[in-house]
């Protein structure tokens, strides 16, 4: 009786084993789905068709971007962590829906580590801090000392608790050692506007919302959160540069897959997004946006989400965050 169960079993993982591999070798044979769990118009929808229009070439079938919004990326998030383990479902995912709501929300539907198998990094956003034309603080060691003599006095702008410009200042004042007070709004559009209107005296926001107000005098930007310049703003020193060492902040997109899916498949989605980021096009059409290619092993994707996860759930806990 046993031996026959022990058959039984092994035969039926023999099977499992080769139908992964048969699904493996035939991938892809129709269209692949790209959750992004934001609405359209936006940074990650931007490079998410980017890369699905890329993909379509290389794999010669269609690849599709979804919009699933809403709850803060956890609709589409849990929509893809919920779906098939077979390749054909994909998700963008974010600094957001991959390292900060799993610290941010008491209750998740899903875990970014065990409930998907990363792909590759595809590219970010990195922020940069802008301050308003009549602050009088024209670099990041002039804004430290004027935090350090006012405590309390200086507001920045953002677009909402929880949020990536919530997020990179609380990390910026926990780093720096400064008193700077928190103004919540709904999106990054008003908050900037506040800044540009003197109201609020600084916020942190992504390049390609800021650059053009920046280029124009509207605002005046005196760091980047990268640990290097960006290609966007030259002129602009890091924060890293500027008083506050090893501070980095920066939206990232990845794709990641449901987990179970099988491996061969997630090898064969890395070595196509591989590809495409050697080609001159997709550089081109990133920085085009404001974002800056970035590779990573699936391994070291995978790290990488793990660190941030730790990264972002120590500001989250330290500067007492809750979602609106």
């Amino acid at each position: 009786m046993y031996r026959r169960i022990l058959s039984a079993l092994v035969v039926a993982c023999a099977a499992v084993i080769v139908s992964n591999a048969v699904s493996a070798q035939d991938f892809p044979n129709r269209a692949i789905t790209i959750i992004v769990p934001q609405p359209p118009g936006g940074g990650t929808d931007i490079i998410s068709r980017i890369v699905a229009q890329q993909l379509s070439l290389q794999l010669g079938k269609p690849v599709v971007v979804e919009n699933k919004p809403g709850a803060g990326t956890l609709v589409g998030t849990d929509a893809a962590a919920k779906a098939a383990p077979d390749g054909y479902t994909l998700l963008a995912g974010l600094t957001a829906n991959m390292a900060v709501n799993p610290s941010l929300f008491k209750t998740l539907s899903y875990d970014p580590i065990r409930d998907f198998v990363p792909v590759g990094m595809m590219a970010e956003f990195p922020f940069v801090l802008v301050v308003s034309n009549n602050f009088p603080a024209k670099s990041v060691k002039e804004l430290l000392a004027l935090a350090k003599a006012k405590p309390g006095e200086i507001n920045f702008a953002s677009a909402g608790n929880g949020t990536g410009q919530h997020l990179s200042a609380e990390l910026f004042k926990l780093m720096a050692g400064v008193d700077i007070v928190h103004v919540p709004f709904r999106g990054a559009g008003p908050a900037l506007i506040d800044v540009m209107g003197g109201d609020s005296q600084m916020s942190f926001a992504s390049v390609p919302s800021t650059i053009a107000h920046v280029r124009s005098g509207k605002l005046r930007a005196i760091g980047v959160g990268g640990l290097k310049r960006s290609f966007a703003l030259p002129d602009v020193p890091t924060i890293d540069q500027s008083g506050v060492p090893g501070y980095q902040c920066a939206n990232w997109i990845g794709l990641v897959a449901p987990a179970g899916t099988p491996e061969p498949i997630i090898a064969r989605l890395h070595r196509e997004l591989t590809a495409m980021q050697d080609g001159p096009e997709l550089q081109k059409q990133f920085a085009h946006e404001g974002a800056e290619e970035v590779r990573m092993s699936s391994a070291e994707f995978g790290a990488f989400i793990a660190s941030e996860l730790a990264k972002w759930g120590k500001v989250v806990k330290d500067a007492g965050i809750k979602p609106q």
